[in-house]
């Protein structure tokens, strides 16, 4: 079943990717959509025992740890070194399964109808299920070589699909971003791995943790680095929080995720929900016993999550593209995982990863059909009023809203949307770690959960409420000065008679009056993951957070529960509780206020602080600073240093140099092909003259 579940998405993309030509668009999407439909069904079947029975299926107890091993074969064999290719699966892979099978079959079933049209779909389906199964080779690895063949399969496969419009330029540059940034944090992440062995000895995960644990008596080894000494462990758990980092778009490693939206919105909800920007979550919570080894490791981890979590905030406040606002969204909450981590509480930011899932899916797959319904309009400037139009959306889009602003009432362990539970767990973490680097995190949090819950409710004010506005604004495109900020706040449609109901180029007017609602296909997984926003939380709550004997019976040793943390934030002061709850309602409150009741106040606001309003509109001028480091230099290198050294020498000097001469010889020796019968005999002639010459010198013939 194990193998089921790991190689089923493998099946359907080499099917769909060398056969869809052949059998057609419709049997790819429904050999890859039903092949996922099972691996997720499977996946339930081995989660469920975990979650309810009392333990993994089949499992052996490996000191303090439920795990169970499926070897597929022997890999490689080097000296001492038999590394067998096996298959992990504990309570944390069990989770990662159900939350990345679950997700991915919801999105293939959505593809069928957000996809039809598309004449590439095969293609598209095959990537979708090569994604999946590079995930899955990530999350059931049983060594740091196994997981560095899924950490790299899921960049490649994400690759493939933001660029899958390849035509477009601005997917080609996505693409090629994504693949480059990701680049520079697996360079950290490869040189973690060789660290790890190096001083641990051991590739596979059970004998890092064994030799680990051994330090605690033995002491922490020290690394010698250009004269400096210093703590092995600290420096490998860096390098291997540098690849998370890239991986999971946090701070500094940003850039990548925003653009990343260029690909088809089903790619949005696939990458940015449950997958690969979790991947970096996943990876620290797996190797948590040797981040446990580092407390200056898990400062930075929780530092760099809380900055993340505060700065993609303040993007997303005055983001325009609907999707691009659900992906600041994303990387925001992947910086609360990471506090979570960094605090020590390894369940927490697991409960918000699987939580995440559900209600970040459906916001991107709503989205999807709003973009749907509207004939692939983005700018929510150019929306409005739709909620009329698409009622079931907007309600999906509703409970989603919902569910990541984090509603509930504190102190109840039942009565909240998911995003409530495990976003107020990790805000309670942050706090109880104390100092001043957990009152920097719990404060950045808070601010966060503020500025979440008004850019949520400002792209469900801009998008469903009010009246449509007009798309064209007269003839031109919508602009993100503040002095066309207003645009943002107009209450009524500007029409115009000359509107195209069927061009490129239609106005908001004919696309707001042809808009409907999606198939039942693209329908139905809202629904499924609308019932995980709402029950994820309470039904799970227990054990992730509640009690700490709950939690370390359901975990069983797949990551470090560490009791003094948890228990430190039960016991949190009230005012702590009820914080993420008074910023939600704020926020709520602010953006009812700028949007419904007074809209003419966005617009006022912006043009009173262009300066701000630029600054976060161009978000925190990350690209233009990246791009004046370290793209420029790379260019004007190439370009003036490399390629005049490359013409120079290689072309001038070597390639067409050497070309030159043997064209000159050649030419001299086509001279002497006359064409004559007399030139030919002449020349055997001196040959056998100079033979016999050589022969009598020689003393052959005397």
């Amino acid at each position: 079943m194990i193998q089921a579940i790991v190689f089923l998405p493998l099946i359907g993309a080499l099917i769909a990717g060398l056969l869809g030509r052949t059998i057609g668009h419709r049997p790819s999407e429904y050999i890859t959509t039903g092949l996922l439909l099972i691996s997720a069904v499977l996946s339930w079947v081995v989660f469920l025992p975990v979650a309810f029975g009392g333990g993994l299926m089949g499992a052996e107890v490996e000191g303090h740890t439920a795990v169970l091993k499926v070897e597929v074969m022997r890999w490689i064999q080097v000296g001492d070194m038999d590394l067998r290719w096996v298959l992990r699966v504990d309570t944390l892979t069990a989770i990662m399964l159900v939350v990345v099978n679950t997700v991915s079959s919801l999105v293939h079933v959505y593809s069928i109808g957000y996809m039809a049209e598309d004449p590439h779909r095969s293609r598209f389906f095959a990537y979708l299920s090569l994604f999946t199964f590079a995930m899955l080779m990530l999350v059931t690895a049983d060594n740091f070589l196994q997981m560095f063949f899924g950490w790299e399969g899921v960049g490649l496969a994400s690759y493939l699909l933001i660029g899958f419009w390849y035509t477009r330029p601005s997917a080609n540059a996505a693409a090629m971003k994504a693949f480059v940034v990701n680049r520079v944090g697996d360079f950290g992440f490869a040189l973690g791995i060789f660290g790890a062995f190096m001083v641990l000895g051991h590739i596979d995960f059970d004998g890092a943790f064994h030799a680990a644990e051994e330090f605690a008596t033995t002491g922490l080894p020290v690394m010698q680095f250009l004269g400096w000494q210093l703590d092995a462990m600290t420096v490998i758990c860096l390098l291997l929080f540098m690849g998370a980092m890239g991986k999971s778009a946090q701070f500094l490693l940003h850039t990548w995720l925003p653009d990343a939206m260029e690909g088809p919105t089903p790619v949005s909800a696939l990458i940015h929900a449950a997958t690969m920007v979790t991947a970096g979550v996943f990876m620290v919570a797996r190797l948590s016993p040797l981040f446990e080894t580092s407390p200056f490791a898990l400062t930075v981890v929780l530092v760099i999550g809380a900055i993340t979590a505060f700065f993609a905030a303040t993007v997303g406040l005055v983001q325009n593209d609907i999707k691009r606002v659900i992906a600041y969204s994303t990387c925001s909450q992947l910086g609360y995982m990471f506090v979570a981590l960094g605090a020590g509480a390894y369940s927490a930011g697991v409960f918000h990863l699987f939580t995440h899932a559900f209600f970040k899916a459906l916001l991107f797959l709503g989205a999807g059909a709003v973009i749907h319904a509207m004939h692939h309009e983005q700018d929510m400037r150019n929306m409005g009023g739709l909620r009329k139009k698409i009622p079931i959306t907007y309600a999906m889009m509703l409970i989603g809203t919902l569910a990541l602003t984090g509603v509930g009432i504190p102190g109840s362990t039942f009565l909240g949307f998911a995003g409530f539970f495990s976003k107020d767990s990790i805000i309670e973490a942050a706090y109880a770690v104390g100092g001043n680097t957990g009152m920097f995190a719990f404060w950045l949090l808070v601010i966060a959960a503020l500025f979440t819950s008004f850019y949520s409710w400002r792209l469900i004010h801009l998008t469903f409420h009010g009246s449509p506005r007009d798309a064209q604004h007269h003839g031109e495109g919508p602009h993100p000065d503040p002095a066309h900020a207003a645009l943002e706040s107009h209450d009524e449609p500007i029409n115009d008679s000359n509107a195209d109901d069927h061009g490129d180029h239609a106005h908001h007017g004919s696309a707001y009056d042809h808009a409907h609602e999606s198939p039942n296909v693209m329908l139905v997984p809202l629904y499924v993951l609308a019932a995980g926003a709402v029950l994820a939380g309470a039904v799970f709550y227990g054990m992730f957070f509640h009690e700490v004997e709950h939690i370390e019976h359901f975990f069983a040793g797949s990551i470090v529960v560490d009791h003094e943390i948890i228990e430190a934030a039960h016991h949190v002061p009230l005012w702590v509780k009820w914080s993420a709850t008074i910023a939600m309602i704020a926020g709520f409150v602010t953006a009812w206020y700028m949007y419904i009741r007074r809209p003419d106040v966005p617009g006022k606001l912006a043009a009173t602080n262009p300066g701000l309003y630029r600054f976060l509109l161009n978000k925190w001028y990350f690209d233009e600073l990246y791009d004046t480091i370290f793209v420029r230099p790379a260019l004007w290198i190439g370009r003036a240093f490399w390629k005049g050294f490359d013409d120079w020498l290689i072309d001038e000097r070597l390639s067409e140099g050497l070309g030159r001469r043997v064209q000159n010889v050649t030419s001299w020796v086509v001279k002497l092909q006359s064409g004559y019968l007399y030139h030919y005999a002449f020349a055997m002639l001196i040959g056998i003259a100079a033979l016999l010459t050589w022969a009598i010198a020689a003393g052959g013939l005397i």
